[in-house]
């Protein structure tokens, strides 16, 4: 249903983040993230002690592409 749109700001938007305004059939946000992490490297909380006398993150990775993400705009209508 048509509105009377008025000022609009918009300060930031992340990746994963949609802005809609106005009409629309389908929204549909796709993103892909890869994340490498060592020892230690999620912990949290109050008073953590956390010894890591040692620590390797394997980040070698023989695919091409983890994950493919087809957009909506390629789909057929």
């Amino acid at each position: 249903m048509p509105a009377v749109v008025g000022a609009i700001k918009i300060v930031n938007v992340g990746t994963g983040s949609v802005v809609h305004i106005g009409d629309s059939i389908q929204i549909a946000p796709n993103s892909a993230a890869k994340t490498f992490a060592g020892a230690g490297s999620f912990n949290t909380g109050d008073g953590l002690r956390i010894y890591n006398m040692v620590s390797t993150t394997n980040t070698y990775d023989a695919d091409f592409a983890d994950s493919t993400i087809t957009s909506a705009d390629k789909a057929v209508v």
